[in-house]
């Protein structure tokens, strides 16, 4: 193994069951500020450039999750195994220290490989009381520089396929404080990372441009038709806060500002900075930092932040997540396109509490089902729905009001 052992008790904060732990953080108060120390998973340790596993993981780009397993980017052996960050081994890792201040911003940053050994893997639900207040205070603080930068935080209710007596049915998922935290803590990571790759003048970004003129128009024209007041002085991300995806009218607009935020993508440089540099809903550069073990591209952020990238790699990458990305994206909406219609199948004619949420779709209140439906009035409006059709063979469900 590289470097030197680092004696901090880390943890990991990660879903009930996961075993590709990335990330291991350990928290500490200074008399100015905080220090976060955040060690990330080096897959890279193990790989041999350009060798047989290196070129699968090209190939796969990403890990695919299903309901009941996995296509991994790496085989189990390292991704949950080796390479993961387990607690009581000692383990590879790229280690980033940062020093906050009083209010949350960053003091100094410092990127090494070391090795390091978590004590306790949790969850979101059980963040231990040695961890939970300090996290809490430096994300709290975090989240209130990013709304500071005009961050964009848009809590749109996700569907999530979830076990029940022995078989599976749809949820619309929650977040846990902690992990909007926690997430808070891998966003720090990913801003510091693509700072230093800037400076050095050579990475990959995650980039998203700004958003049409346009765009902001139809959503305006959408708050008004709706009726949802937005005062011409409020910015988009302070307009989207408040909004509550239990009021009807503000579930459609959750949905249609979604559209707001995209073609997010990758961008590698080698020279001068990018032409978009930044990432418009995050509103500074970033970089994704803190997933070597679940998305390829992030070990060659963590070489590049090393001071050793791997020029020749780098301008493939773009292409190859982009890839990654639509297959996972396809088999999301395939899984949750054929729960669907497997928990709807044979309840045919009967009728369901929903909200319209944009021209021909709904959103069910239970189960937790998007879909399209025949003769449905303006987005916003509550209606009562028909099942017409579940079909299974063709991952389709089909209403009418």
């Amino acid at each position: 193994m590289q470097g030197d052992r680092v004696e901090l008790e880390f943890v990991t904060i990660d879903p009930p069951g996961a075993r590709d732990l990335d990330q291991a953080m350990h928290l500490a108060r200074r008399e100015d500020g905080f220090r976060v120390s955040y060690a990330i998973a080096d897959p890279g340790s193990f790989l041999t450039p350009g060798g047989a596993l290196d070129r699968e993981a090209h190939a796969r780009g990403a890990t695919l999750y299903l309901p009941d397993g996995k296509i991994p980017l790496y085989p189990p052996a390292l991704s949950e195994g080796a390479g993961s960050l387990l607690p009581g081994e000692w383990r590879p890792a790229v280690l980033w220290t940062i020093d906050l201040d009083a209010a949350g911003e960053v003091v100094t940053v410092d990127v090494a490989r070391r090795v390091v050994r978590s004590v306790a893997q949790h969850t979101y639900d059980d963040v231990p009381a040695a961890v939970a207040p300090l996290l809490k205070e430096i994300g709290e603080l975090r989240l209130a520089v990013e709304r500071a930068r005009g961050g964009v935080r848009l809590p749109r209710p996700e569907q999530e396929v979830v076990p029940l007596d022995g078989g599976w049915t749809l949820a619309y998922r929650a977040y846990n404080e902690y992990e909007e935290y926690n997430a808070q803590i891998s966003l720090l990571c990913g801003m510091a990372a693509a700072a230093k790759m800037l400076a050095a003048n050579v990475g990959i970004l995650r980039t998203q441009p700004d958003p049409s003129p346009r765009a902001f128009e139809r959503l305006r024209l959408a708050a008004h038709a709706l009726g949802v007041d937005w005062p011409t002085d409020l910015s988009y991300p302070e307009f989207v806060r408040l909004l509550d995806a239990t009021v009807p009218a503000h579930a459609a607009i959750m949905h249609e500002a979604s559209r707001i935020g995209s073609g997010a993508g990758y961008t590698a440089f080698d020279g001068a900075p990018p032409e978009v540099s930044t990432h418009w809903a995050v509103a500074a550069p970033y970089a994704h930092a803190t997933a070597p073990l679940r998305r390829l591209q992030d070990r060659y952020v963590s070489d590049c932040c090393l001071d050793r990238p791997d020029r020749e790699a780098l301008p493939d990458l773009p292409a190859t997540m982009a890839a990654g990305s639509r297959r996972a994206g396809a088999v999301d909406r395939a899984v949750v396109d054929l729960v669907e219609a497997v928990i709807l199948q044979g309840r045919e004619g009967e009728t369901f509490d929903a909200v319209v949420i944009d021209e021909g779709v709904i959103q069910l209140r239970d189960p937790a089902v998007r879909a399209k439906v025949s003769g449905a009035p303006a987005p916003g409006t509550e209606v009562v729905v028909r099942l017409e059709r579940a079909d299974p063979a063709s991952r389709t469900v089909q209403f009418a009001v």
